[in-house]
């Protein structure tokens, strides 16, 4: 071997080493360091912001805050700062139904013509169960609703719409397709078997018992959100719809927009949590106090269709694999909002990011922080 083939070879073994050894190392950044870096978006001067918390066996090991609540005023987020959960509320909406389900109020496959007698015959093999795991097929309320209009709808709006049409997406069972209407009815459902407001059922059977005291589904004129984030755009990315409470000042690159003309709709999206309130509900899911595991795992488990095909849904929970572990998840998109919480019962293991801007995609950071604490 020639004496520059030798440091040729010699120079390419030093290389490999190097670049085995570096992907190899351990990184050095601390789990906060690591999230702060996931999360640096949301910690630049004058921007909307977030909250984030993670729950190892019961224990809160991670929780910050980053950000603006208002960006108008320069009220800094906290881990105590309200957000609108967005869709993250269906699993409440359905813990409910559940908790009338438990105490032999309804059933699961009761046709929802039972609660509304009057429905439409295109629906009446729509179940309980259905609206619970998105295989009603309802049309979606939203798509009814035209672009220009102001007034924001109630779910007995939500309901009144089904009766203007005359068909389903598709048979009742056959598919899976994500429905805010069907959650909208659940929340009718839960107030005609409660004979309570829905509000008011929620507070009262989930939100006190838990120890969510600031947690709130909100209704204007009726009830306040404290500590309260407010939804942001970007000035060059303000959707059509204003709302009264709107001030529309603009600070930096983000303008104040909180409310569409849905948002007033409880038992798809109203409710307001943040993230260590929200701990105290998902110790209180895996440590099974509010109804009993059997039951508990029904709604962390896929739901399936007529033909026994298994979707990625159970009853208020997305479901997916992460990482080769099945497990429950939510996603929460409003206006002004971004949200996700992730939830591995088996690892103990909880993560929630809530965000009070209009764009991205939470659950991207949620994985990346799973991946710090899942073993």
């Amino acid at each position: 071997m020639t004496l520059y083939r030798y440091h040729l070879l010699l120079f390419i073994f030093i290389i490999i080493s190097i670049t085995l050894f570096s992907c190899a190392a351990p990184s050095t950044l601390s789990p906060e360091q690591s999230i702060d870096e996931i999360m640096k978006e949301f910690n630049a001067p004058n921007v909307p912001g977030a909250s984030v918390l993670v729950v190892k066996n019961d224990s809160v090991v991670f929780k910050k805050a980053y950000g603006y609540a208002d960006v108008t005023d320069k009220r800094a987020v906290t881990t105590t700062t309200n957000f609108r959960l967005a869709s993250i509320t269906k699993q409440f909406t359905a813990m409910s139904v559940i908790l009338l389900a438990e105490r032999g109020q309804l059933s699961f496959d009761d046709p929802i013509t039972k609660f509304f007698p009057d429905f439409p015959s295109y629906g009446k093999e729509i179940t309980v169960r259905h609206l619970l795991t998105h295989t009603s097929g309802l049309v979606d309320y939203e798509s009814l609703i035209p672009d220009s209009q102001t007034v924001q709808v109630l779910d007995a709006d939500c309901l009144t719409l089904m009766y203007d049409i005359d068909s389903l997406y598709f048979p009742v069972g056959t598919k899976y397709q994500y429905s805010n209407t069907g959650y909208a009815l659940l929340a009718l459902i839960v107030e005609k078997v409660s004979g309570k407001r829905f509000a008011d059922f929620l507070k009262e059977n989930i939100f006190t018992p838990v120890g969510m005291a600031t947690t709130v589904a909100f209704e204007n004129g009726i009830s306040i959100v404290p500590n309260r984030a407010y939804g942001h755009s970007r000035t060059d990315t303000v959707p059509p719809f204003e709302s009264r409470q709107e001030r529309n000042p603009k600070s930096g690159s983000w303008i104040q927009t909180d409310q569409s003309n849905t948002s007033a709709v409880l038992g798809d999206g109203g409710i307001y949590s943040n993230v260590e309130e929200m701990a105290a509900w998902i110790s209180a899911l895996w440590n099974f106090k509010l109804i009993p595991q059997q039951t508990q795992q029904l709604a962390w488990s896929s739901a399936v269709l007529n033909d026994g095909t298994a979707i990625d849904y159970g009853m208020g929970w997305h479901i997916e694999t992460y990482n080769g572990i099945r497990h429950p998840h939510h996603g929460g998109s409003t206006r002004g909002f971004r949200n996700h919480i992730l939830v591995f019962p088996d690892q103990k293991l909880m993560l929630i990011i809530l965000t009070n801007r209009n764009e991205g995609d939470p659950i991207t950071q949620a994985h990346a922080i799973a991946d710090i604490y899942l073993e």
